[in-house]
């Protein structure tokens, strides 16, 4: 029998961390344009210190709940039905910002794809776990493919198709990673992988081509300085943050670049705040908070009691890391432009609610873990 131990405090930890640093550097980003369009600095802190408390109470009850109850189906089914049913109902809504990305309740807004990947990591850990005495390791046969690696991948490629139509590529292709890391644990065949990464190119590069913007990205991603006052305005404006904060910053409170310059300097850009407020030590201490998030996600994965718990830790672990290099990778002009947040740190409520919910079952498996 596993034995039960106290909570994974460097997990638990690194955590309250980043949301600290969010909250610090959501404000020095935002507190100039807050003033300017809603006539209150402390405008974005305050909303994001709303959805921080509601994170931390979930994160807190989630810790103290045995996560073997989430692999009751019909939990996972509920969770699954709810998330479709949001993502369709938003395209019945008003349009934000060109997207049927949110569903509002006032001033309260809650995006649905965000829940989306943290549903698609129980399905798939559930299913896994529900099969894994018939196959322990997907081979590169029909039968596997009907029996196994199907039904896993069909409600996946449901929610992923409704979130293309919002339109949003960028977490598409995180909820892409995500499945991809939790079914090569699993046990899935590198022929799988490579069929499915075949596959993957051309649809990505059609994808890109059937849409002007994300052509122009593309094109401002491989030349930024061709438009530099047009699609690699952003790009551009992100590389000077980044630049100009040196070794050890310009100083907290003193960016430049987010006057008016660098656009959604306290959402998706907030990593090149960081850069040019804190300095190449500040942007070190990020990643290394995040690394320190992976190693202990790993380490509860790798230790929990059963298949549906290590897959569960995982995924979340995946779900994280995979979202802090594509933000990093943003930021620092070595993929094009999308619009992914930084997990615990970006303005957003609904992202710091499901990452903190997430760690909260993360924190739970830790409990649990084998003896080393």
């Amino acid at each position: 029998m596993p034995r039960r131990t106290e909570s994974d405090r460097w997990l638990f930890g690194v955590t309250l961390g980043l949301c600290l640093l969010g909250a610090v550097m959501i404000f020095s980003a935002s507190a100039v344009t807050a003033e300017h369009d809603y006539g209150h600095s402390y405008y974005f802190l305050l909303r994001q210190s709303v959805w921080l408390v509601l994170g931390i109470a979930g994160m807190f009850a989630l810790m103290r709940m045995d996560y073997r109850k989430l692999r009751e189906p019909v939990v996972v089914y509920s969770v699954l039905s709810l998330v479709v049913f949001m993502l369709v109902s938003a395209f019945f809504l008003d349009k934000s910002h060109a997207t049927h990305r949110w569903i509002r309740f006032g001033p309260v807004g809650i995006q649905p794809s965000e829940i989306a990947k943290l549903a698609v990591i129980l399905y798939l850990a559930w299913f896994l776990d529900l099969k894994r005495k018939s196959a322990t390791h997907l081979e590169f046969t029909k039968s596997d493919f009907v029996h196994h690696i199907l039904p896993a991948i069909g409600p996946i490629f449901v929610c992923m198709a409704l979130i293309l139509l919002q339109p949003d590529l960028g977490t598409s292709v995180d909820i892409v990673l995500i499945a991809t890391a939790i079914l090569f644990v699993a046990g899935l065949s590198w022929k799988w992988l490579a069929t499915g990464f075949a596959a993957a190119v051309p649809a990505l590069f059609l994808l890109i081509m059937s849409a002007s913007y994300r052509q122009a990205r593309l094109l401002a991603f491989l030349h930024p300085d061709m438009d530099p006052q047009g699609a690699g305005f952003q790009l551009t404006q992100s590389l000077i943050a980044v630049g100009s904060g040196g070794f050890t910053g310009v100083g907290l409170m003193e960016s430049k670049q987010k006057l008016f310059y660098l656009p959604e300097a306290h959402t998706d850009f907030i990593f090149a705040v960081i850069s040019e407020e804190l300095g190449f030590i500040g942007a070190i201490i990020v990643i290394a908070l995040f690394a320190v998030y992976g190693w202990r996600g790993l380490r509860a994965a790798f230790s929990a009691p059963d298949s549906f718990g290590r897959l569960l830790a995982l995924g979340i672990t995946a779900m994280v890391l995979c979202q802090a290099l594509i933000n990093f990778a943003v930021v620092l002009g070595m993929v094009p432009t999308k619009g992914i947040p930084l997990p615990f740190v970006s303005y957003g409520g609904s992202s710091l609610l499901v990452m903190l919910l997430a760690t909260g079952v993360l924190l739970n498996i830790s409990q649990q873990a084998r003896p080393d």
